[in-house]
């Protein structure tokens, strides 16, 4: 009986892995393909490579991996036609509403949609120095705080999270930085007590080995009221329970912040057939890759956050239905976001047409107050409060 049974269980996995030889033989992918991602070493620019081995070893498929500094340079291949996707981070939403840096002439909103992205057990917190001696956000007032000079992402995403605790920047000691290593040094040295980071950055392990040590104050889900607080200034945020980062303790669980990263995104104009391949690619060989680096596990496709802030791509969407992970939640959410875009495209479309100053900072004004008017129109939040 137990040899019958047994013989069962080996044929159903038999027949699963030829579904899953058989779902990965079905893609079709051309035989080069380029995607933008982090600066070379970044976690981004390693999960995208990892994904382009697998592409090499099953599909003999040719993954360029271009490293850019930031957001801006990240998107300009993919605008250009030069690229097809990219390994972004949170400035795929500032990209979606045209704020911070989109809020020129030269960009706007841009429709830009996800294929994957990836949660895994690490979080996108605000850090402090243990050696202050204090563990809840609202006690940080007073204390030094990072500011990265041209890093609006950076700097929004320190905003909303110290606003969790009832902060604001008046609350606290800014202390400006040319860029986010100088920052995370600072925090080495006794120049700031506050930072911005993954828990499972080299950065952030680097400030545990220090003599100030790192830990990440918690915010608990309960606490709706700081949790709307955050998700006034960055709604990209939303609660995670964390257990793996600099500073925690052996089974630990954190209760932080975390958006998706990397996201690996496209524009809404690329092809769906293209875009449904290369999603189903990285769904049916999962398993090969799934180790290759720290946090590519997250890209799994039951772990998609379907309620989150920016819509998966067409293509991508079909992937997820045949993968079985796809909800009616997740379909609902997702339409809304495309109206969303939509709504945003034709809001900065009318606004060009209204002859709008030359002056970079009279045109943001003027396209903020333009933005915000459709999105309420529509029925849509604001999501972004500057």
């Amino acid at each position: 009986m137990a040899y019958g049974l047994r013989s069962v269980a080996v044929a159903a996995a038999i027949a699963m892995a030829c579904i899953g030889s058989a779902a990965a033989q079905d893609v079709k992918l051309p035989g080069t393909l380029t995607v933008t991602a982090y600066e070379t070493g970044s976690n981004a620019f390693n999960q995208a490579v990892a994904v382009g081995q697998m592409l090499k070893n099953k599909y003999g498929t040719d993954l360029r991996v271009l490293p850019a500094g930031n957001d801006v340079a990240r998107l300009g291949p993919l605008r250009a036609g030069r690229a097809q996707a990219s390994a972004m981070g949170v400035g795929i939403y500032y990209a979606q509403e045209g704020v911070l840096e989109f809020a020129t002439k030269e960009w706007g909103p841009q429709s830009l949609q996800l294929l994957l992205s990836a949660t895994t057990c690490s979080g996108q917190a605000l850090g402090i120095a243990k050696d202050l001696g204090v563990s809840q956000v609202k006690d940080l007032k007073g204390r030094r705080m990072g500011w990265v000079v041209g890093s609006p992402a950076i700097n929004q995403s320190l905003l909303g999270l110290i606003a969790f605790g009832g902060l604001t920047k008046a609350d606290v000691k800014v202390v400006d930085y040319s860029s986010y290593g100088a920052m995370m040094k600072g925090l080495v040295n006794n120049e700031v007590d506050i930072i911005f980071a993954s828990t499972i950055s080299g950065q952030a392990k680097e400030a545990e080995n220090s003599p100030r040590g790192i830990m990440w104050p918690p915010m608990p889900p309960s606490d709706t009221a700081g949790w709307e607080r955050v998700q006034k200034l960055a709604p990209y945020f939303y609660p995670h329970k964390s257990t793996c980062g600099a500073g925690y303790a052996k089974g630990e669980t954190i209760e932080v912040a975390v958006y998706p990263y990397p996201i690996f995104m496209a524009y809404a104009s690329q092809p769906a057939e293209l875009v449904h391949a290369l999603t189903k690619a990285m769904i049916a060989n999962y398993d090969s890759y799934k180790d290759a680096v720290v946090g590519v596990d997250g890209l799994e496709a039951k772990r998609q956050n379907q309620k989150w802030i920016v819509p998966y791509h067409p293509g991508a969407v079909r992937a997820l239905k045949e993968a079985g992970v796809w909800t009616e939640e997740g379909q609902k959410n997702n339409d809304t976001l495309i109206a969303r875009q939509k709504v945003l495209a034709e809001a900065w479309a009318a606004y060009l047409k209204t002859n709008p100053p030359d002056d970079k900072d009279a045109f943001r004004k003027g396209w903020m107050e333009a933005r915000r008017t459709a999105l309420t129109k529509a029925g849509q939040p604001v999501g972004f409060d500057e």
